[in-house]
């Protein structure tokens, strides 16, 4: 597939910001850089949209942007010259099958991106990996809902979940996800294309949710309803900013607060049901 790639020159404060802002939009892989943020954009999307919400935000956040195109063939060699293995103490490392082996940690996960979020890098998702060495996985029923590439899903499974259900809107996760767990021997994740109104299962014991904060505020009440009496939800994307808000939204659809992790400018939250 073609992409057209958006360099945002800015500070990476405002990169983060930014990267909330149009985490709602066609955009579908960020990667934070020296220079502020690179946003990549399907061939097939419509450009003057994109362009004119990245206008309307330079009246709000200062920075400059320029577009360039990708042929798709080009894809994977610039996800190898940009992905570098991610260690999260000596509980865990994720590296791609083009890395060396990483030792001195407890689980090592092999990820191969191609165009889905969720290496490892960014401040959400390395928050959610060491939250789980906390979480009662082993032997529980989880939902990872948003998938991306797989990575929740196959460390819990690693971690003796019982049994993972991973569902994500783009298909494309949906056959990374197929493919990580294959490299990495993962059998127990039934991964599903779709939205949570496609997840079979029910009564979970616990429900990863690493998206944004707009569809998490929308589907609060149905993750409460998947979830078992006391069961748990982690959740990720979310500014700090945003902290608030969230969580008066989360008590009023039946959770309660746990605990709260921060790392740069995002929150990692676990909620148990009420």
């Amino acid at each position: 597939m073609d992409y057209y790639r958006y360099d945002l020159k800015t500070s990476a404060e405002t990169a983060e910001i930014l990267m909330a802002y149009l985490s709602d939009t066609p955009f579908d892989t960020f990667e934070e850089n020296e220079s502020g943020l690179a946003a990549f954009l399907p061939g097939n999307e419509n450009t003057e949209e994109i362009e004119e919400t990245l206008q309307s935000l330079t009246s709000q956040f200062e920075f400059s942007w320029e577009k360039s195109f990708i042929p798709g063939q080009n894809w994977n060699e610039i996800w190898e010259s940009n992905f570098h293995p991610v260690i999260v103490g000596n509980f865990c490392a994720v590296r791609a099958d083009f890395h060396e082996p990483i030792s001195n940690v407890q689980w090592e996960l092999v990820i191969n991106p191609k165009m889905a979020f969720g290496t490892g890098h960014h401040e959400t998702t390395w928050q959610c990996m060491a939250a789980m060495e906390q979480l009662p996985i082993s032997g529980a029923k989880l939902l990872d809902f948003g998938c991306g590439t797989g990575i929740l899903a196959i460390l819990a499974s690693k971690l003796g979940a019982a049994e993972i259900e991973a569902v994500d809107i783009e298909n494309e996760s949906y056959l990374n996800t197929l493919e990580n767990c294959a490299g990495n021997k993962v059998q127990n994740v039934i991964t599903r294309c779709g939205t949570l109104e496609d997840v079979e299962g029910t009564e979970f014991d616990g429900i990863f949710a690493n998206i944004n904060r707009h569809i998490i505020l929308e589907s609060l009440p149905r993750l409460a309803a998947l979830l078992k009496p006391n069961g748990w939800l982690l959740i990720s994307g979310i500014l700090v900013s945003d902290e608030a808000l969230v969580i008066s939204e989360a008590e009023k659809a039946g959770f309660e607060k746990a605990w709260v992790t921060t790392r740069g400018n995002w929150i990692c939250a676990r909620l148990n049901r009420a």
